[in-house]
């Protein structure tokens, strides 16, 4: 972990962005609506001055064109049908070449290898039919650093077409599982969005549970048992130190951070009672939200900390509500049939994802903040624990297939899905996996 502070520092440091934008450009692809067919993308290998550049340009490029594909959104034509090949970043498309392939948009670029901690990096983004620049951009980064920098070029793209902030420079952490059924050894682990660079946090001696980032992801907050006492842990990212919050026996839920950081809110058994409650991590100071008679369990604050939603039973069965920070005017916003859980605000305030039981079935699903639009997304024998990218468009969750006909639980994975309900891919991860939360954007810290 210190490893990647070091990294992030040198990179921050040697980072330099040119970008010139034409005012008029009519390219885009709205993301708002239903789903379309994905975007004809003109995507060759980009071009290099040196053999050492070469590794560069060619592992780069399949960083870019594996984000974009896996939106949903770009379909990156292949390279053997291409008529034009660039020789460098300063030769001009052929527009009529790659109309002649259908191709919407063109993405050129080239690497120049400067020396053993060095390279740089320039991009430009095409209208093909319109037969104008959209975007373009110039980056010197530390050499270690240059499959972030294929994200970040993947997410000026996305942004420049969609119009919305891109979501693949980010990391996932979740829980690891291994072992068998009677022996579960669950660790804390960390990757990139899109499986790479993955480490292991934890040795798993001890259980964890329901990792969760602060707002400024230097921090992942996680619940973990020691000798059979639940404990809130803090986990710094770049130092690999943790520290105990504090011992929360009968707590059902680990907690999440507020919006800015300096609490957090998690439900807690109380003489046999379930409530919600929040800490300050300033004070450690402990606050009651709800007392009901009612179990009250996993909370999430809007994204400008102003309510809180949850799921309770007050009402018989198990409801979504939504209540003021403070606790007070609790209003139930979920009437379908069925149970909710495990509900998460949307980084845009505009959703609130779900886990829904019904009919023998588990799904993932959303509704607006005032309970209507339900739509659900996903399903499957189990699939549980929604989380959101940070442009509140694609969700992450996990699902377990069924116990096999000698009855051994199946496989524990991750999957991604649109809001829309399309595009459901996997995260390859190297065991089973469980409770994944992503990340705000990297670059935006």
């Amino acid at each position: 972990m210190a490893k990647w502070g070091k990294m992030k520092k040198i990179f921050l440091l040697m980072l330099f962005l040119i970008v010139s934008t034409p005012v008029c450009a009519e390219l885009s692809i709205d993301i708002t609506g239903a789903h379309s067919a994905p975007m004809a993308t003109g995507l060759p290998v980009f071009t290099f001055t040196s053999p050492k550049a070469k590794d560069f340009a060619e592992k780069m490029t399949k960083v870019i064109q594996s984000d974009l594909e896996s939106s949903g959104l770009f379909g990156v034509i292949d390279q053997l049908a291409y008529l034009q090949k660039f020789k460098g970043i300063e030769d001009a498309p052929s527009f009529v070449d790659w109309q002649a392939i259908n191709a919407e948009a063109l993405i050129q670029g080239h690497v120049d290898y400067l020396n053993d901690r060095q390279i740089r990096v320039s991009f430009r983004l095409w209208d093909v039919f319109a037969a104008q620049e959209l975007y373009s951009a110039t980056l010197e980064v530390d050499t270690n650093g240059w499959r972030r920098v294929a994200h970040m070029i993947a997410d000026s793209i996305y942004k420049r077409i969609t119009g919305e902030e891109g979501y693949f420079d980010t990391r996932i952490v979740y829980i690891a599982e291994t072992g068998s059924p009677l022996n579960r050894k669950k660790r804390l682990a960390i990757m990139d969005q899109d499986g790479e660079n993955h480490k292991f946090l934890t040795d798993g001696e001890n259980l964890v549970l329901t990792p969760r980032f602060s707002p400024n992801m230097q921090q992942i907050t996680y619940l973990s048992y020691y000798n059979d006492t639940p404990r809130v842990y803090l986990f710094d990212i770049e130092t690999g130190k943790q520290q105990i919050v504090g011992d929360f026996p009968g707590m059902t839920f680990a907690p999440r951070f507020s919006p800015d950081g300096h609490k957090l809110i998690m439900s807690m058994a109380n003489n046999g009672n379930t409530d919600i409650f929040e800490m300050n991590l300033d004070t450690r100071a402990v606050k009651q939200l709800t007392r009901s008679a009612a179990i009250e369990t996993s909370p999430c604050y809007s994204p400008d900390g102003k309510k809180i939603v949850f799921n309770s039973d007050r009402s018989g069965a198990q409801q979504l509500y939504i209540m003021d920070a403070d606790g007070k005017n609790v209003k139930r916003i979920s009437f379908g049939k069925g149970r909710y859980a495990t509900p998460v605000w949307s980084p845009r305030g505009d959703y609130i994802a779900f886990t829904k039981m019904a009919g023998g079935k588990f799904y993932i699903g959303v509704m607006f903040p005032d309970g209507k639009g339900e739509r659900l997304v996903a399903e499957g024998y189990l699939v549980e624990a929604p989380t959101w990218s940070p442009n509140g468009r694609i969700l992450m969750y996990f699902r377990q297939d069924a116990p096999n006909y000698r009855g051994i639980p199946g496989k524990t994975r991750i999957y991604a899905v649109d809001i829309t309900g399309y595009n459901e891919r996997r995260l390859i991860t190297p065991v089973d996996a469980s409770d994944p939360a992503w990340s705000p954007l990297l670059s935006n810290r």
